[in-house]
């Protein structure tokens, strides 16, 4: 079980270090250039999911005290679906507005 975990965090750290390039330089992975529209919105939700991975690996491994299991299933999913909806929202085009008839 302890390889899974520490698989899980490998892929969080990966995650975290795409979210860092993604907001300091606007890099994104070369399959997801053609989709992303705003890269600090994107890179700021890869940084919630990868947080939300390494913390859950870091609670399993005893490095931080362990919160109760409410506190971590509820934190760790609030954060993991707040990600989510950020990196969508990073790939959603811009709303185009109609000018009004002059």
């Amino acid at each position: 079980m302890k390889w899974v975990v520490g698989i899980g965090m490998f892929l969080g750290l990966l995650i975290f270090a795409l979210g860092v390039a993604s907001i300091r330089t606007g890099w994104t992975l070369p399959w997801a250039r053609r989709h992303v529209r705003h890269p600090r919105v994107y890179g700021t939700g890869a940084l919630l999911v990868g947080t939300s991975c390494v913390l859950q690996g870091l609670f399993y491994f005893g490095v931080l005290p362990v919160p109760s299991w409410e506190v971590r299933f509820f934190s760790m999913n609030a954060l993991m679906l707040t990600g989510l909806v950020l990196i969508a929202v990073g790939q959603m085009r811009p709303i185009r507005r109609k000018e009004p008839n002059a």
